[in-house]
């Protein structure tokens, strides 16, 4: 397998120019880029050239390649292991995307474990969808002091159930849906990603050591602001299950509706989400939506998992709010 290099030549850009095109992909003024020569990866042995940088987190990088054979784009994630338990996790979201095929769930083109300088890094080849994500969507229309259509929002909504119910279905749950974790094509159709965080639906808790391990890493691995009141104070006798995915389901929901989502802002002034949880969603006297979507947002986000309904239900009211909806598409998930 080839070593992953990148060039450090600069193209330097003049002021009137905010951005360019390369290879159809924008990029934007200020980025380093190389024009002397490509870095280029090798998996199962096919060629990759490296175009730019897409994102880059505490312990992994995005890039986007190009297929030297195919010429399409695709994401590479690479993953750091710092430690043999870095590397089961990375193994595991590998599995995580080989387990599915369905066009809501983002797919697995190719992986591999690769060694550079004595670290060892996880290599997730992904399809690239261009629209990015669906939070990166939402802040534009905020920044237009714009809104998601109704028709719109359940479109997506739909498509976003579709892929929760493939992943419950096979008895897991995603545990770490929001807005950045969903992509959108340019058909607006959902496209869930960041598998790393699924494990088994269903969870008995055995005993307060249990339930502080669960607690523990749900603190680490699901955003706080979409976190199921479940998770913050887990119980020492309980069953943790598929509904968790639910109500962030509802956060995502709530998202699309105000552009935020519904504990950003509690977050944000450093008060407890944990408290704020436990109450019912308030929906804005504003909200300018249908009743029936409002009444699926509050059906939806219920504190008590007991009384939260499953993805079959929810998949069920999206369907009847389009064809109740004038001129909704309900072809496309």
């Amino acid at each position: 397998m080839d070593v992953f290099f990148l060039t450090t030549c600069l193209l330097s850009f003049s002021q009137a120019l905010k951005s360019f095109v390369l290879n159809n992909v924008p990029v934007k003024m200020g980025q380093a880029l190389c024009i002397c020569s490509r870095g280029s990866i090798t998996i199962d042995n096919k060629k990759y050239y490296f175009v730019q940088k897409l994102d880059e987190g505490g312990f992994s990088y995005v890039d986007l390649v190009e297929g030297a054979k195919d010429g399409r784009f695709y994401a590479l994630k690479r993953v750091l292991c710092h430690d043999r338990e870095g590397r089961q996790e990375a193994q595991t979201e590998m599995e995580m995307h080989q387990m599915f095929n369905h066009p809501n769930i983002l797919s697995l083109v190719a992986h591999a474990f690769v060694d550079r300088g004595g670290k060892t890094e996880a290599w997730l080849l992904l399809p690239y969808i261009s629209k990015g994500s669906l939070w990166s969507v939402l802040e534009k229309l905020r920044d237009k002091g714009s809104s998601m259509p109704e028709k719109q929002i359940l479109q997506i909504l739909r498509g976003i159930c579709s892929g929760l119910k493939a992943i419950h279905e096979k008895g897991y749950a995603h545990r770490d849906l929001k807005p950045t974790n969903v992509l959108l094509d340019e058909d607006d159709r959902p496209v869930l990603m960041d598998l790393g965080s699924m494990n088994r639906a269903r969870v008995e808790v055995r005993g307060t050591r249990e339930a502080m391990t669960i607690q523990d890493w749900a603190a680490q691995r699901c955003t706080i602001s979409y976190r199921a009141p479940e998770l913050f104070n887990v119980e020492s006798h309980c069953i943790i299950d598929e509904r968790t995915d639910i109500w962030s389901l509802g956060c995502v929901l709530y998202c699309m509706m105000m552009l935020e989502g519904p504990y950003d802002m509690v977050f944000q002034k450093g008060d407890s989400v944990a408290l704020a949880v436990q109450n019912p969603v308030a929906i804005p006297q504003s909200c300018s939506y249908s009743q029936g979507l409002q009444m699926l947002l509050s059906s939806i986000m219920v504190s008590n998992p007991q009384e939260r309904p499953n993805i079959n239900w929810v998949l069920d009211q999206v369907q009847d709010l389009q064809s109740r909806s004038p001129n909704t598409q309900t072809n496309m998930v």
